[in-house]
């Protein structure tokens, strides 16, 4: 099964042997069941739980609808089957539960509900949100009620499980994916979640005194449940690739495809190097036998460093070692024992350390489970420049390895959705997949993340408080796209009050020079400008205390987008404030920061510093005349980033921006050019891209996937020409490409260019459109109109 289990959002199918009885609005009513947990461990500290229910049915059934949620995870069996893991990732007032139909999984007599709940306490991921510990599970209907949670669930608190704690000073870096876990197998209750297993020594589950309620309804706080509204995430096995190396200890690629075990001698410790091939997302499952009190660890990295903490070329492993996060199994001496961790790993090298004692272990497999958003690649692309596909495939790997139930930074260090890096990330899922329902999530998380200043929280759902003012900025800009590109008046329009927080916020802080005065917060705007210890923060302009170009272009940026969004929705007055502030910005920034000798945007009025940002982003906004931006951003692309005339160069987050700009000037063609750093991580060995250039903390971030988006919308030319979507321009640039084809799904059905360019510099090809769309083909400045459907296309 790809999918664990499909979410249901219309419970409209017929019970068999059941009342017909209509199911309350559980997103309106009070809910029958409880939040229930263990009567006596603490309910916000550290552990790991066992709730079983078990009913008698008459019959199978053809529908049987549950909503469940717990805090902090859980997953749900049903008969010894695995159906589920939730609940979606948000904030308290914001709790998702999951509807799930578990009648495939039922059967006439008896049958068992089993839950594994944890809460990870002090070592809980910066983005989990967390109450408290407790698990719901309310039957939709009188037919379902009997598995409502309450007293009659037992619950068990499983003392296998300790944490171990990601060692900070081992990995030098910020961390802040929670703790690894230790099981002991010795003290597991193994098959505790199959239906023969005898749970009478189990106590009865306590029930929480507040009501189980869904959001705005009742006097207290707790969890205000909402209905999921992203799929389930997909799982799908994944196998090892390669054993790289091995230490006191024999093992082959049989053992990798489950097919011939490898064995450990009494009293030894043995260490195998294995080798993904490729960066994954997944849940290891290993099995083994025998080993009474042999400790295995498993070490997880995305790849290997030297002495010095470099990682050099990815695929080597001469002279590196492993530097990662770890979990511990001990084994009890049984057969066949398996260990899962509760979260997730990220990897692609992952080393067995096992250490024996007085009786050999066997390992019989290892496996992995990948998990992720269900995402699925239905754009194509593919050019007369072969080397391309590299890049493509590697960057839709980093893509969907950064999506989950909300949006990653980076799977390995973080797992936090930042709003710099979702924009590009949902631009990506609207291009490659055609799904916005993730992005959907985030623009609503981040709504929901406002706080009393106005501005949203620069990452979201997150435990750790943090600000990016220009974060704001862009999640404004991210309502803008999801604008563009769908048709969801209701939605955006909800999100206007937001909006015109953020762009207050801004304005307030204008100086009366036009430019931005003091910035609290973080005003991060790329990594170029590294973090120092002294000033404790890194990827800010010159001018954070008043007077950058960059800064106060960006909120010329967003200003003229918004502008667009309020107009639309008949707050005309308001749309032409910000539009008119925009451009008064624009012209203080030109008159403050243009340097007439260097033809350049400075980064401030002293114009001692310039960089690619400032000048990129007064390209965006016409802060210079439309007929000097292309020589503009052809000067900013050529000027060297050392020397006495040195120009910081935009990095890989930037370099969307960058792109942005080649589109808007007709410099497209060099598109292609630009993607040097890509070539040179591949030539480097990553099989994901990295979050900087070299040295990288992070070797998966999604921001530096953002070609595939450029691939169709500036090689194939593809975009939005008016709000939903609803007709489109297609305007290619092949560089020194001679042909291009691309598909991209479009809410009417797919959108399909076939483009070859004539030794004269004409282009010929076929567009097709679906059946409901109308555009506009452009080639060097001429136009042609594009019809529904399949058509031939010459332009000489």
């Amino acid at each position: 099964m790809k999918r664990v289990l499909s979410i249901l959002f219309l419970l409209t199918a017929c019970r068999v042997g059941f009342p017909q009885t209509p199911a309350p609005d559980w997103t309106n009513t009070y809910w029958t069941a409880h939040w229930i947990l263990h009567p006596t461990a603490p309910a916000r500290q550290y552990g790991i739980y066992h709730f079983r229910k078990a009913i008698d049915l008459p019959q199978k059934p053809a529908r049987f609808v549950v909503h469940v949620s717990a805090d902090n995870r859980y997953r749900l069996f049903v008969n010894g089957k695995a159906v589920a893991i939730g609940p979606a990732r948000s904030d308290t007032q914001n709790w998702n539960y999951e509807t799930l139909d578990l009648a495939p999984f039922m059967q006439a007599g008896r049958n068992v509900l089993a839950a594994q709940v944890w809460n990870m306490g002090e070592g809980t991921p910066v983005a989990q949100m967390t109450y408290q510990t407790g698990f719901v599970l309310q039957g939709d209907s009188e037919a379902e009620k009997g598995v409502n949670s309450d007293a009659s669930w037992k619950v068990y608190k499983n003392p296998a499980y300790s944490p171990i704690k990601n060692d900070i000073a081992k990995l030098q870096t910020y961390i802040v994916m929670g703790d690894g876990d230790r099981v002991d197998a010795a003290q597991y209750p193994w098959g505790w979640e199959q239906p023969g297993f005898d749970d009478r020594t189990w106590v009865s589950a306590r029930l929480l005194s507040f009501p189980t309620k869904p959001r705005g309804l009742g006097t207290d706080g707790n969890w205000g449940l909402v209905p999921r509204q992203i799929p389930m995430m997909e799982e799908s096995p994944v196998r090892l690739a390669a054993v790289r190396r091995t230490e006191n200890g024999k093992m082959d690629a049989g053992f990798l495809q489950g097919k011939a075990p490898a064995k450990v001698r009494a009293n030894t410790k043995a260490t195998f190097l294995l080798d993904q091939g490729a960066i994954t997302n997944a849940y290891p499952e290993l099995t083994v036998s025998g080993g009474k009190g042999a400790v295995v660890t498993l070490t997880y990295a995305e790849a290997l460093v030297d002495a010095k903490n470099q990682k050099g070329n990815r695929n080597e492993i001469d002279g590196r070692t492993i530097r990662g996060f770890d979990d511990q199994f001990v084994a009890d001496g049984s057969a066949r024992r398996t260990f899962r961790p509760l979260w997730f790993r990220t990897y692609r090298y992952l080393q067995l350390t096992v250490e024996t004692k007085d009786d050999p272990l066997v390992l019989e497999d290892l496996q992995g489970q990948f998990t992720g958003y269900p995402f699925e690649q239905k754009a194509r692309f593919a050019t007369s420049d072969t080397t391309l596909k590299a890049i493509w495939d590697t960057g839709w790997r980093t893509a969907r390895l950064c999506a989950g139930e909300t949006y990653f930074d980076c799977p390995y260090y973080e797992q936090l959705q930042y709003v710099g890096d979702t924009r590009i990330q949902s631009l990506i899922s609207l291009y490659v997949a055609g799904d916005d329902r993730l992005m959907r999530k985030a623009i609503l998380d981040y709504d929901h993340s406002r706080f009393n200043e106005g501005l949203t929280q620069s990452r979201y759902p997150s435990a750790d408080f943090q600000v990016i003012p220009t974060f704001s900025l862009f999640w404004v800009c991210m309502v803008h796209d999801y604008w563009m590109h769908r048709t969801d008046d209701a939605f955006v329009k909800s999100m206007l009050p937001g909006i015109v927080g953020v762009l207050d916020w801004h304005e307030q802080r204008l100086a009366k020079v036009g430019l931005n005065g003091p910035m609290n917060w973080w005003n991060f705007v790329d990594w170029a400008w590294p973090w120092t210890e002294e000033s404790r923060i890194g990827g800010v302009p010159p001018g954070i205390n008043g007077g950058s170009s960059t800064l106060t272009l960006q909120q010329a940026y967003t200003y003229f987008r918004a502008g667009d969004l309020l107009a639309h929705f008949g707050q005309n007055e308001r749309a032409e404030h910000y539009r008119d502030l925009g451009r008064r910005l624009n012209k203080a920034v030109y008159s403050e920061c243009w340097d007439t000798g260097r033809g350049l945007l400075a980064d401030t009025p002293a114009r001692k510093t310039f960089s690619q940002h400032a000048n990129i982003l007064a390209v965006l906004t016409d802060a210079v005349p439309v007929a000097q931006q292309a020589a503009l951003l052809q000067k900013t692309m050529t000027e060297p980033a050392s020397g006495p005339t040195a120009i910081t160069q935009a990095t890989f987050y930037f370099k969307f921006y960058l792109f942005e700009a080649l589109k808007k000037t007709g410099l497209g063609d060099q598109l292609i050019d630009q993607l040097k750093p890509w070539r040179t991580m591949l030539d480097m060995g990553l099989t994901t891209f990295a979050e900087q250039p070299e040295p990288t903390r992070s070797d998966c971030h999604a921001w530096s996937a953002s070609p595939l988006y450029e691939f169709l919308s500036i090689t194939c030319g593809i975009r939005p020409a008016e709000p939903g979507f609803r007709t489109v321009r297609i305007e290619p640039f092949l560089g020194n490409l001679t042909t291009v084809n691309g598909q991209m799904p479009h809410p009417a059905g797919d959108i399909i260019v076939q483009f070859q360019k004539t030794p004269a510099g004409g282009l010929t090809g076929t567009v097709t459109l679906p059946s409901t769309l109308t555009g506009t083909l452009r080639w060097k400045g001429k136009s042609i109109p594009l019809k529904a459907g399949k058509q031939p296309v010459t332009m000489l």
